[in-house]
């Protein structure tokens, strides 16, 4: 007699429900996806969830639940929370939260009074989420900086991850399709240079010329290289565009770039498309599907190549 593997319940924010159906696609046997239904309230505006597995029947209660968050506004999170809470009052063996894009990141620390470390809120309201046992997992992707990861406890933990192995996968070994890696500042390069050990270095940086700062080569030459930058995020893409700039007076032959998280603004992504104000230098835009209220917007639109996450999520989980 075969005891019958229990599938696990995949729930998913909107953005992030076509990664749902994807990992059902490629494991039937073990995942199961079930569709929740997010709306307003007219009168009041207020969240209107109904999270799918539950009626009529419970096929949620005893199970390993995954969900897929995505944290694009404030107003996502909440709605997400109540989610949250809800799944690990329900009882549930275990929780894990798939979060690839920690969007309030950067703001873990502040430079002067006054100034709110949302980062901090963020991470107490994953600590302190009901326990079911075991504490809730956060996996997040390329955070922007690694001691994010200790401001979650008690019954939220995080689990890091990295793009850059899809990367890499995308690229091949140095001289295939790039020759030499350049990091926009030290910040990226400190997160970045262990997963690159192949390859030639390259570290720019911005330094002061009199009352305005420009992007210089720190260390590292690209003479007749294929140079491809790397950042975890990009939000209007100016560092990026400053530091290939440097690069293609340097002598690197070809630009690229990759980003793990598009988190561009009001679509200043458009100003590397063809006729933007910084089109034509860099000639391949790597990214991640990590924003898909971003990336959404990019498929098949040049200079942008948008890589899936979908198996690596799953070779993670």
């Amino acid at each position: 007699m075969t005891t019958e593997i229990k599938k696990q319940v995949v729930l998913s924010s909107p953005p992030f429900e076509f990664l749902a159906e994807a990992m059902v696609k490629a494991n039937p046997q073990k995942f199961v996806y079930y569709p929740t239904k997010w709306s307003k309230f007219e009168d009041s505006g207020m969240d209107c969830i109904e999270v799918g597995g539950f009626y009529p029947e419970n096929k949620v209660r005893n199970s390993s639940v995954i969900f897929l968050a995505s944290f694009h506004n404030n107003d996502a999170i909440l709605s997400q929370f109540h989610v949250l809470i809800m799944l690990l009052e329900s009882f549930i063996q275990d929780l894990t939260i798939v979060l690839p894009f920690l969007s309030m990141g950067t703001m873990e620390r502040v430079t002067k009074e006054g100034q709110v470390a949302t980062a901090g809120t963020i991470a107490r309201l994953f600590s302190n989420l009901p326990p079911c046992g075991k504490p809730a997992r956060v996996m997040i992707y390329d955070v922007h900086t690694l001691q994010n990861r200790f401001y979650l406890y008690g019954h939220a933990l995080a689990s890091l991850h990295s793009t850059i192995p899809l990367l890499l996968k995308v690229i091949g070994k140095p001289g295939e399709t790039v020759d030499a890696i350049a990091f926009p500042d030290e910040g990226a390069m400190k997160r970045f240079k262990e997963l690159f050990i192949e390859f030639p270095l390259v570290v720019c940086a911005k330094v002061r010329d009199g009352d305005t700062r420009k992007v210089t080569i720190q260390e590292g030459d690209v003479k007749n290289l294929r140079v491809m930058v790397v950042d975890d995020l990009v939000r209007s893409g100016g560092t990026l565009y400053e530091c290939a700039k440097v690069l293609k007076t340097a002598g690197a032959t070809h630009v690229s770039a990759f980003c793990a998280h598009a988190a561009f603004g009001q679509d200043s992504w458009k100003q590397f498309t063809a006729g933007g104000k910084k089109s034509g230098v860099i000639e391949m835009f790597y990214l991640t599907n990590s924003v898909p209220t971003v990336t959404s917007k990019l498929y098949g639109v040049e200079p942008f190549v948008v890589l899936d996450l979908t198996e690596t999520i799953m070779n993670d989980l």
